[in-house]
């Protein structure tokens, strides 16, 4: 065992003020924990943290950095730390395509222009581009009271660094870093993640912060995540990336860490769900507009804008493929019709670089709503296109006229998806309100199955005339009783029916529920021939041609419940559940049925 193993902590301490950064070297140790992307489960990037400090006395990172800050040492312990980030970074497989997450200090700002030369002397020799390496502001003090902080922002940006707030919603200044600020990630703290899957309150501020970040151009990340229900939840609520220990500690070992978390993708999904008709019609009309790369010269978008009269902006990337914002041909005029402007660009004591030049846009991914991409629209101001990813990259844009042309395309198929005989949605609109409540835990849900029994005997016996009559009595009875704000009808197809409702209690559903059965019990009867109403049952042939007598036609209705609080987003499964419930009311002798999600049998 060392001598320095045997030390009391406060012996290290009490001799540290001179020496720290020198025990720091030779204790302290970078963890790199992965930053993963929700709907793929690959690694997007590490977050370093510091890890090794109890060896020299000290119970928290915070602790140390504060110790350094009071002797004078803490621009040196962080160079220090930051380069072995640096070069543990560098020996990843995968680095090129990666992003390294290391906090700033806000007590280093004022010398924040050396710290970041540093720390790009430090990249070029690495052959590390800038954009792969995104520095947190954390909120613990107020960065924007720091009179350098702006000047420091916009140097970073003009070196190509990517930016985050951290530990957003307990600290200093959050609302106004994202307005006056071009940040790229919002790390959401722990606070509001943990329990997010059932707390109401939490929910609804991370999807309302998810949808303030999106409009802004900005990619969310949880921070924590230590469950697989919070996992679930900020999936749902459109969170971009997540980290915490349901996904991977933190390590100091390089060997510990893994490209990818497959299985991430797969959870509460089952089988992969197709498509959406959004997604669909998005895809047709979105425009594959060429890039450019902010570390690309000038002259590169010059030349973009030469061969493209009839553009007037183009998508600006990072090294990593992450989109930035556009670059408008409105920006270059100034300088392209002035003498000597397009010299003036490229001189390099002027230092215009194309990341000067950058306006934010919103930022989706492709498998957002077609009223989502609208409403980013509508609360973004003179923004030229929504920039489109898939998997975190770029993928392409839409704008204003093509999202235009999606919405009219989709309520075009809806209509073409209505049944003509009963004039209600059909499976897709059924199949795209099932996936959508099954994503909102705010309330309870109850999704009824509607299906007759006997109806084949008695559609063999009387004609489709009369079958359809059957069938377009249930659809008027159940718009009598089901006309409300948040109630879903829809027809299956022939004699199956679909009732969708939020935030009723079951016993309220129950009684109109009984009423509905009992009126198209009554009703459905006088279709009978007095003779066979009376007998109570009719002579036919079963689906495998035996003659035998059936009873009169009826309906049975099996209903599941999804609790509020349970997120769910594999329609396979709802799908198995609604049929065993449905199969339970056949066989009951009031054919109405209740079960709550995963207890059906």
């Amino acid at each position: 065992m060392s001598s320095a193993a045997i030390l009391e902590p406060g012996v290290f301490r009490r001799y540290a003020s001179d020496q720290l950064v020198t025990l720091a070297k030779l204790v302290l140790e970078n963890a790199f924990q992965p930053i993963v992307e929700v709907g793929t489960g690959s690694v997007f990037g590490y977050e370093s943290l510091l890890r090794g400090q109890e060896r020299i006395g000290f119970s928290s990172p915070l602790e140390l950095l504060d110790q350094a800050q009071e002797v004078g040492q803490l621009l040196l312990l962080e160079q220090m730390m930051a380069n072995r980030a640096l070069a543990k970074f560098a020996s990843l497989p995968d680095f090129s395509s990666a992003t390294l997450f290391l906090n700033l200090d806000v007590r280093l700002i004022h010398q924040g222009q050396h710290f970041i030369e540093k720390v790009v002397q430090h990249l070029r020799k690495a052959n590390i581009a800038p954009s792969s390496v995104c520095f947190e502001f954390s909120e613990r003090f107020d960065n924007t009271s720091v009179p350098e902080f702006a000047d420091l922002v916009t140097w970073m940006r003009k070196e190509g660094f990517k930016l985050a707030i951290d530990d957003f919603g307990v600290g200093h200044g959050e609302m106004k870093l994202l307005c006056d600020y071009p940040v790229d990630y919002l790390k959401i703290d722990r606070h509001f993640v943990a329990g997010v899957d059932r707390n109401p309150r939490k929910r609804h501020l991370v999807k309302n912060i998810v949808n303030i970040a999106h409009v802004l151009g900005i990619r969310v990340i949880a921070e924590g995540i230590e469950t697989e229900a919070e996992f679930l939840a900020c999936r749902e609520y459109g969170v971009d990336l997540v980290q915490g220990w349901f996904i991977a500690r933190p390590t100091t070992f390089v060997s510990e860490l893994q490209p990818s978390f497959p299985h991430l993708a797969d959870i509460g999904r089952g089988r992969r769900s197709s498509q959406s008709l959004d997604e669909i019609l998005i895809r047709k009309q979105i425009e594959h507009l060429p890039a450019v790369y902010e570390n690309e010269s000038i002259d590169s978008v010059f030349e973009l804008f030469r061969r493209n009269p009839r553009q007037a902006f183009f998508p600006v990337l990072n090294a990593n493929g992450e989109p930035r914002g556009v670059i408008n041909e409105y920006h270059l005029k100034e300088y392209i019709y002035q003498p000597f402007g397009r010299d003036l660009l490229k001189n390099k004591v002027y230092e215009r670089s194309i990341s000067h030049f950058v306006d934010r846009a919103p930022v989706i991914g492709l498998d957002a709503e077609a009223e989502e991409l609208m409403s980013l629209f509508a609360n973004m101001d003179n923004s030229a296109c929504i920039i489109l990813t898939e998997n975190m990259r770029y993928a392409g844009v839409v704008s204003a006229a093509s999202l235009i042309k999606v919405i009219n395309e989709k309520q075009l198929k809806i209509a073409q998806d209505q049944n003509p005989l009963t004039g209600l949605p059909g499976n897709r609109a059924i199949r795209d309100f099932m996936q959508e409540s099954g994503r909102d835990d705010d309330e309870t849900r109850f999704f009824c199955y509607c299906d007759f029994d006997n109806f084949k005997p008695f559609n063999d016996h009387y004609g489709f005339h009369m079958g359809d009559h059957a069938i377009s009595l249930f659809a008027a009875l159940m718009k009598r009783y089901f006309f409300s704000d948040g109630v879903f009808l829809g027809h299956v197809g022939g004699d199956d029916f679909f009732i969708g409702v939020r935030d009723w209690t079951r016993e309220e559903l129950n009684e109109i529920l009984e009423r509905l059965l009992s009126d198209f019990h009554d009703d459905v009867a006088e279709l009978y021939s007095p003779e066979e109403r009376i007998a109570g049952k009719i002579r036919g042939h079963d689906r495998y041609g035996a003659e035998r007598d059936f009873p009169l036609l009826r309906c049975s209705i099996g209903v599941l419940e999804l609790p509020q609080g349970l997120l769910l987003d594999d329609l396979g499964r709802i799908g198995a559940e609604i049929a065993a419930v449905k199969a339970n009311a056949k066989d009951s002798e009031g054919g109405l049925v209740f079960a709550t999600f995963g207890e059906t049998k």
